[in-house]
């Protein structure tokens, strides 16, 4: 979508037309959906997320500044999205065992065979806490203390989450840590 069109529509949803605002949903449901499948157990959860994520900025336009990037206020807009579900959801929330993972398989051949789909399907197999603070710290690149902040946890906690999912991916994997960390810039560059 060229610019002026996306600043087009935008500003039509500052004024609450909902043509434009039907119009922005669609343009941006991929991207949206996107950030929001990573923090979310299904697409499902994943759908509500979005859906609650887009009505909080069609309410919230007024305070969008035109002179920053849109794409990266929605985008902090579906993060806080994602952590809020998270936080009501937490007691409800199922972690899935480490039995119930993929077969092991060998070093070489995980880099060649994972793709974006198989790497979000593990991601998703973390549990909540875990997902959230891998997400922002090794995804979304935020600090430890940003993220203490973003979801009312400690530094430490989150440090320490990190690590248990950086351990728990190793499991699910059965490779060392470069590998994970290989396969996280993969999935940035998706």
């Amino acid at each position: 979508m060229v610019e002026k069109e996306l600043q087009r529509i935008i500003d039509g949803c500052m004024d609450n037309d909902r043509k434009s605002q039907e119009l922005l949903y669609k343009e941006l449901y991929g991207f949206a959906m996107k950030i929001c499948l990573r923090y979310a157990d299904n697409r499902y959860e994943a759908a509500e997320v979005l859906n609650e994520g887009f009505f909080k900025a069609f309410t919230n336009m007024e305070k969008y500044d035109k002179s920053r990037s849109f794409l990266a206020w929605l985008s902090k807009i579906m993060y806080n999205a994602s952590i809020d579900y998270y936080r009501t959801n937490l007691k409800w929330s199922q972690y899935v065992g480490l039995e119930k993972s993929e077969p092991k398989t060998n070093e070489s051949s995980v880099e060649h065979k994972l793709d974006y789909e198989d790497l979000l399907s593990l991601i998703q197999r973390l549990p909540p806490a875990y997902r959230i603070v891998f997400n922002l710290y090794a995804v979304d690149g935020y600090s430890h203390e940003e993220i203490a902040e973003m979801t009312g946890i400690s530094t430490s906690t989150s440090r320490s989450n990190l690590h248990k999912a950086r351990q728990k991916l190793q499991q699910m994997l059965s490779v060392p840590q470069s590998v994970i960390i290989l396969l996280v810039l993969k999935f940035n560059s998706v």
